[in-house]
């Protein structure tokens, strides 16, 4: 690794952590970045992973006072995330991504869409993600969530976006909530898939490195900001990042 590929994988994980942090997205930015290094698809993926999942911790700590929900709700979504990224991670060990990138860009679509336009969706659901949310909506939650865990161990790429789209859709409103318990949602994803690639050997050090710094940076100071803004303008954002994603993945997977 040269000094201006380090500068160049800092840079990124800086914005990746950011851009975990605010909206989910990040390895739009970061995983290209190891790509144009130089290191192999899955190496990128198992690295990227693990350095966003030590920038979106890092970030939970700005959230800290926003994460509300009930145990009855938490438990079941972590539980789907921890079963879900633990398989995901061993499809990616086991299987190449190319197939799985001609999927990404209509999940991301899919997911974009429905953050976008989820409120239109919901109002005729009673219950939200909260204290007296029903067991359907908590079980159908958890369904959801395991499906996205299994996709965020596998690549990584949109989970945020997924997540909130998952919020939104069943009733959450409050964008820095959301962004609570996406942080703790992806943070579980990742921390069980990096666990995994690091047995597996599938992590590249001296990057990982410099971009776990980068992360740190980049997903704290953009979380504890984020919340100074307007909730209509990070929505703006969340909707910029996932329509410019999904663009990008149609290009790099049908063209």
């Amino acid at each position: 690794m040269t000094i201006g590929h380090a500068i160049f994988l800092f840079a990124a994980a800086v914005l990746g952590g950011a851009i975990n942090a605010v909206a989910g997205g990040g390895s739009f930015v970061s995983f290209p970045a190891l790509l144009f290094t130089g290191v192999t698809p899955v190496s990128a993926n198992a690295t990227n992973t693990l350095a966003l999942w030590v920038g979106v911790t890092a970030s939970g700590g700005a959230y800290r006072n926003r994460l509300t929900i009930a145990r009855r709700v938490m438990f079941p979504l972590i539980a789907a995330s921890t079963i879900g990224g633990l398989a995901g991670a061993f499809l990616l060990i086991r299987t190449p991504a190319q197939t799985f990138l001609k999927v990404l860009p209509w999940l991301l679509l899919g997911a974009t869409l429905l953050f976008a336009f989820g409120k239109h969706f919901t109002k005729r659901i009673s219950a939200s993600i909260s204290h007296d949310a029903s067991n359907a909506a908590v079980a159908g939650a958890a369904a959801f969530e395991l499906a996205v865990a299994v996709y965020g161990g596998y690549f990584g790429g949109g989970i945020g976006i997924m997540n909130l789209a998952l919020l939104a859709a069943l009733g959450m409103t409050d964008i820095h909530a959301m962004n609570a318990l996406k942080v703790v949602l992806g943070g579980v994803i990742n921390g069980v898939a990096t666990i995994t690639f690091v047995i597996s050997g599938a992590i590249v050090w001296p990057q990982a490195a410099v971009m776990i710094f980068g992360a740190i940076l980049g997903g704290y100071f953009a979380a504890h900001y984020a919340q100074k803004l307007p909730q209509t303008w990070i929505r703006s954002f969340v909707i910029l990042v996932g329509s410019g994603m999904t663009m990008y993945f149609f290009i790099r997977a049908y063209l």
